[in-house]
Order: C-alpha cells, then sequence, then structure tokens
C-alpha cells in the first residue's frame, strides 16, 4: 500500500503519509492515486493544482470557498516546513468551530486533507516553504471567503504571535460573524 491515512481529532479530516522508497539517487513516492483515496473514503476528483511560496513568519488563511464551487484540498509542503490548520465551518457537526493542526514538511512528506465545508491556513516556521494543493473544485474568486486567523473562539496554537498577513487576511470575520454557508449533513 502507498500510502497510510489516519483520521485525525475530526475524522473528516485526513492525515495521508506516502510510503516513501529512497535509494542512492534520491527517492520515489506516489503523491495521490484515486484508487487509494477512494478506498480510504476521499471519493473526490481534485481538479486545480496550486503552488505558494512564503518566508518565516507569514501566515495564509483561514481560507475557504463557498458553495457551489467549495473546495477540498489536499495539502504538501515540498519544501521547509509549515504547521498547516484545518477549523469545521458545518453548522451542526459535533466538531463545529474545533481545529486540526500539524507540521508537514519536505522532510516528513505527509500530506493533510482537509473537505470542502472547512476553512484552512497555514504559517512558516521554517526559514522558507514551498506548498503544493490540490482542491476539489476551480477557484472562484467572487466565492473567495475567510474566517480571522486569531478568533479567540477557535484559540488556534499557532506556532507564531505576530504572523506577516495580507491585507486580506487581516479583515476577515470571527466565526461567529462569518456566513460560511456549511451545514452538517450526518451520514
Amino acid at each position: 500500500m502507498p500510502f497510510t491515512f489516519t483520521p485525525t481529532n475530526i475524522a473528516d479530516v485526513i492525515v495521508i503519509e506516502p510510503r516513501v522508497f529512497p535509494d542512492e539517487r534520491g527517492f520515489f513516492m506516489e503523491t495521490y492515486k484515486y484508487s487509494e483515496f477512494a478506498a480510504h473514503g476521499i471519493h473526490e476528483t481534485f481538479v486545480q493544482g496550486n503552488q505558494s511560496h512564503s518566508e518565516r513568519g507569514i501566515l495564509r488563511g483561514l481560507h475557504f470557498q463557498k458553495q457551489p464551487k467549495a473546495q477540498g484540498k489536499l495539502v504538501r509542503a515540498i519544501a521547509g516546513t509549515i504547521f498547516d490548520v484545518a477549523v469545521d465551518l458545518r453548522r451542526g457537526a459535533p466538531s463545529y468551530g474545533a481545529w486540526v493542526g500539524m507540521e508537514l514538511s519536505a522532510e516528513n512528506k505527509n500530506m493533510l486533507y482537509a473537505p470542502a465545508g472547512f476553512a484552512h491556513g497555514f504559517c512558516v516556521v521554517s526559514a522558507a516553504a514551498d506548498i503544493l494543493y490540490m482542491t476539489t473544485a476551480e477557484y472562484a474568486p467572487e466565492l473567495e471567503s475567510g474566517i480571522a486567523w486569531d478568533d479567540a473562539d477557535l484559540d488556534i496554537a499557532w506556532p507564531v504571535r505576530a504572523p506577516q498577513l495580507s491585507p486580506r487576511d487581516r479583515q476577515w470575520p470571527r466565526l461567529r460573524d462569518a456566513d460560511t454557508g456549511f451545514v452538517f449533513h450526518a451520514g
């Protein structure tokens, strides 16, 4: 099996550890395989790939895209280290307002899957980091939204106290004031 799938404390958010095959030339690993992901409950099709580069102390997020183009994300660091966060925005979910945070790095090669209905963000804890992520819906700027990275109700344990933020990321509302439109459906 090329991957290990580990649910987090929010069952729909999954850590994916690829199997790495090192040799004297470097290494080989699969980063995505539909049949393996589907066998472990991730049936979505990824339709867009993105890459970002950021320096230490930069925080991007917490972002989400509204319906009808809500995005699930599969995130990994290909250089450096980030603290990656997913926040449950689905009203009525047992984990509504809860967050999962973990280190993703070029060294550990782990990935984080956050389905639609979650806000996503990360901060760079190494000198710099390059991030690749795939999404389950294409970017639609008119549906782009977010919540405040420092929402006291969420109490996210970010590893930086005064991150560098974009002007857009400084103005997002707290979760309690955000119009997310996500509702939890058990099943």
